[in-house]
């Protein structure tokens, strides 16, 4: 089966040669070649053009740089040395060197100034192409990682900079609260600051809640999280969770209700259990209508565990269902726009799940409410712990 023309990449071939024979060639063992990247479910093919001698070859190569550099030693005007020294961009393309009388001082200068391999003349077809095929899979290789450093860069970069906007917001309300106290702007009465001093208080909650989320979210995505597996009964961290939010839950006249059976056991780190459920908790509260229900519902599965929370609450767009769990995405609207957030805690939730082996569906009906069912399985309880 030809390969799929979406999947295939063409790398450009600039063989040097003063033998009008040897290029032509060259030309038609690379005809059509392709060499297969199984790693990456991709093709590379290959486009070729030639040049006859040094002075040729530097007007091409600054014209355009090749990725792969045939290159013969010994051409009528120049060595090939002299052109890989010459030659604009030297460590944008890989260099192979041809060369009927190879030294070690030939190869040591080479390799000094870039050269990736050697093909001794003359070769066969099959030479050609296997010295190709290897270097092919080196300038892949390297794309890849420039690539990958790239948008890692990129990702620190957004992170650095939604990390700041966060940030700057409380720090600036914070900063202009304690300016107002210090100029005695409600008077000499004490009390009359208090207003002030519960915003602060709130703003830098917040802010601890967002470094503290970040920390699990590193932890999580390093591997360095410490677990400590155990048999953990669903219920009773359900309760707990449930404790959590009363205080929220009353202030926005939100019933919350647990179905459950009198106990599930799981294997499972405590913390990581209420993690999960916290955060579906909260959310249910949080994003819910005023005098709104939420539930709670714990189902046995066969190795685990079902989790549905379901509110009755403001509800999601398909366009916000699609971006949900990204990491500091807040749905943004009327309804939205004063509830405190990291933005964070549904990505950390997914990645929790995703540690038990479990998957998370969600479906919502703006305006209406919306439906988290996880689905999680044992984790291994080491011997001897207790339940």
């Amino acid at each position: 089966m030809p390969p799929d023309p979406a999947a295939v990449h063409a790398l450009d071939v600039l063989i040097v040669d003063d033998e009008a024979g040897m290029r032509a060639g060259a030309g038609r063992s690379l005809e059509g070649f392709t060499v297969d990247l199984p790693d990456f479910g991709e093709t590379v093919a290959f486009t070729v053009r030639s040049a006859s001698t040094g002075e040729e070859a530097l007007a091409q190569l600054t014209a355009k740089s090749p990725d792969i550099l045939l290159l013969d030693y010994k051409l009528p005007d120049m060595t090939g040395i002299d052109v890989l020294a010459a030659a604009p961009g030297a460590g944008d393309f890989l260099t192979i060197m041809i060369t009927a009388f190879a030294s070690l001082e030939v190869a040591v200068t080479a390799t000094k100034r870039g050269a990736f391999d050697f093909l001794a003349k003359p070769f066969t077809p099959e030479e050609l192409r296997a010295t190709v095929s290897k270097a092919a899979r080196s300038v892949y290789l390297q794309r890849k990682a420039r690539r990958l450093e790239e948008e890692k860069r990129q990702v620190r970069f957004e992170f650095i900079s939604v990390l700041a906007h966060e940030l700057k917001s409380p720090l600036a309300a914070v900063e202009g609260y304690l300016h107002l106290m210090r100029e005695r702007l409600k008077g000499p009465e004490l009390g009359a600051y208090d207003p002030m001093v519960e915003r602060s208080v709130t703003r830098i909650a917040g802010m601890r809640k967002l470094v503290m989320d970040l920390l699990d979210l590193t932890r999580l995505e390093s591997g360095k999280k410490k677990r400590a597996i155990e048999s953990v009964d669903l219920v009773k961290a359900a309760g707990l969770a449930l404790e959590n939010v009363a205080a929220l839950a009353e202030s926005r006249k939100v019933t919350v209700e647990l179905k459950a059976p009198a106990s599930l056991a799981i294997g499972a780190d405590a913390g990581e259990m209420d993690m999960i459920l916290s955060n579906l908790l909260t959310n249910a509260v949080k994003y819910n209508r005023e005098g709104g229900r939420a539930v709670l519902e714990l189902v046995p599965a066969e190795g685990g565990a079902t989790v549905r929370c379901s509110d009755t609450g403001i509800g999601m767009t398909e366009e916000e269902l699609a971006k949900l769990f990204g990491e500091f995405v807040r749905m943004k609207n009327e309804h939205t726009r004063n509830i405190d957030g990291s933005g964070l805690g549904l990505s950390i939730l997914k990645k929790v799940v995703k540690l038990y082996g479990g998957e998370i569906k969600v479906s919502s009906k703006y305006g209406e409410g919306t439906t988290f069912e996880l689905t999680l399985k044992d984790a291994p309880v080491p011997a001897g712990t207790a339940g």
